[in-house]
């Protein structure tokens, strides 16, 4: 499942939140402790999310414990899809 959930979650950070469509982002490229993506981005983020795969996310989950990263975020979600 992960394979289908890191590329759509890639392309939405890259065109809709950077603003750059053809950026490339790692699995493990730190997304909120880097500055990447701002408070605002990140609730975007998780309607994206949301509304998208299906899932439910908290609002004390939007940290970088979870979120910080693709890896995270697509081990998260499919958690939630099981």
């Amino acid at each position: 499942m992960t394979n289908a959930i890191l590329p759509e979650v890639e392309k939405y950070i890259a065109g809709q939140i950077l603003k750059q469509p053809g950026r490339k982002i790692a699995v493990d490229e730190p997304l909120i402790s880097s500055g990447l993506i701002d408070s605002f981005s990140l609730m975007d983020l998780a309607l994206f999310v949301e509304d998208t795969f299906g899932v439910r996310i908290e609002d004390t989950e939007l940290d970088s414990n979870t979120f910080d990263n693709l890896a995270q975020l697509a081990a998260l979600i499919e958690s939630r899809k099981a």
